[in-house]
């Protein structure tokens, strides 16, 4: 058990009852934060809104690569370097912000990656070039490292661990939500005025999201700050990079946003062009699917509870590639409920396989934390790229042909991990995907 975790314990003495009034015996008492508990809603809800921020922020190009490509003149594969350079960045500095946050506080970091995130959002609508809005994303995404891996540590050290699931699952649904109400607003807004106004009532959006978290989320009461040694910290990277289960859950992770990234990044220019030709403001529309994300990740606890973490896993690959066989239908209904399974299934493994990595790391959570969501955020510029060169070969069918790897490299992990736990020495082994 790591020192915060320790430190989230207070032995209390019990009192006295009639059956035994000698009884001088004490209780444990978890004095970690619970559902229903002081401080929990005000919690939830600032990193609902940190979830909301981050989303909107990083994925904010993503509705409106058919203007962009249109204004600079470019094809979908440079145009979608506006996200992969946001998530590259991100992928690149979530390992040295969460070293940050060991030493200098989950909710410092997280304040000041949000507010140089923010600000950066505010220059990125002017400017001049795609190579200067790609530098800017790159810039913005790596400010907005500080939030993904401090949000689960101080979430695994501040809330009881029957909770956690549920913690980060509504965390989660608040990336959801940043997802889909940013590329809502863009899309409606830039068919009314452009790209690039669009993008600045984003940026707006997050200042006030922001701030609202600085005010609400509770100083932390079980940190116990780290060490800033460089070979300190490589150890404690050794040591997660040599868990077994920790690897799955990394590459789980990261080939879930796989799928997730090609098939956002595309979406749009098949949506727009034959046989649909949408207007922008209904292509922004569409990502009003993210509500499903919301559900499917703030459920996860209950899904893990029925069908343990594999069976959670297990369903969320499935659900994934039944959306993206459905995705391939010339008919519209079909693509959109297409598109609600593959956001289901995503967020749900998403929610399961990072809350899994919290539990999981002994020590040295915010690193552990980190490296999922490097490989995580990795695997999203990697499906942003390559799914809209597949597009750009073979059109929406090269598209799904990556998910669908993707998703097979789900189930084969999660079927090893399945033979690892069987393999292991009966019932005394914890497994994160039990």
């Amino acid at each position: 058990m790591s020192p915060a975790s320790t430190g989230a314990l207070t032995r209390v003495s019990a009192a006295p009852s009639a059956s035994a009034p000698d009884s001088d015996a004490a209780t444990t008492v978890d004095a970690r934060m619970f559902p229903g508990g002081p401080g929990y809603r005000r919690m939830s809800f600032a990193l609902f809104l940190a979830g909301v921020a981050t989303f909107a922020l990083l994925y904010s190009t993503q509705a409106l690569l058919p203007l962009i490509s249109g204004e600079f003149g470019v094809a979908a594969g440079e145009a979608s370097w506006t996200v992969a350079a946001a998530t590259g960045g991100l992928a690149l500095f979530v390992l040295p912000m969460s070293a940050l946050s060991e030493r200098f506080g989950r909710r410092t970091v997280m304040t000041g990656s949000l507010a140089v995130a923010v600000a950066v959002g505010l220059v990125v609508p002017f400017a001049p070039s795609i190579g200067a809005l790609v530098a800017l994303r790159a810039v913005q995404g790596a400010a907005l490292a500080g939030l993904p891996a401090s949000a689960t540590a101080y979430l695994a050290e501040e809330v009881r661990p029957k909770a956690l699931v549920t913690a980060i699952g509504l965390f989660v649904a608040g990336n959801s939500v940043g997802g889909m109400s940013g590329r809502v607003i863009t899309g409606w807004v830039a068919q009314a005025w452009g790209w690039r106004v669009a993008v600045g009532v984003v940026g707006v959006i997050a200042v006030g999201c922001a701030v609202a978290f600085r005010l609400l989320l509770p100083a932390p009461r079980h940190f116990t700050a780290g060490s800033l040694r460089p070979r300190v910290l490589a150890g404690t990277v050794r040591d997660h990079l040599a868990d077994p289960l920790l690897r799955r859950l990394y590459a789980i992770g990261a080939l879930f946003m796989v799928v997730f990234g090609g098939v956002y990044t595309v979406i749009g220019y098949r949506l727009t062009g034959a046989p649909f030709g949408l207007p922008q403001g209904i292509v922004g529309s569409v990502f009003l699917v993210y509500l499903v994300g919301t559900v499917s990740a703030s459920t996860a606890g209950r899904l893990v509870g029925r069908l343990g973490r594999r069976g959670a896993l297990y369903l969320a690959a499935g659900t994934t590639a039944a959306g993206l066989l459905l995705s391939l239908a010339g008919s519209l209904p079909l693509v959109l409920l297409g598109l609600v399974l593959i956001t289901a299934g995503f967020f749900a493994g998403h929610a399961v396989a990072s809350s899994a990595v919290s539990r999981t790391a002994t020590h040295g959570r915010a690193q552990a934390a980190a490296l999922y969501q490097s490989t995580y955020y990795i695997g999203s510029s990697a499906g942003s790229t390559v799914g809209a060169m597949a597009f750009h070969a073979g059109g929406w069918g090269g598209t799904v042909g990556v998910g669908g790897l993707a998703v097979l490299g789900v189930v084969a992990i999660t079927v090893l991990g399945s033979r690892a736990a069987r393999a292991a020495a009966t019932g005394a082994e914890p497994t994160a995907l039990r």
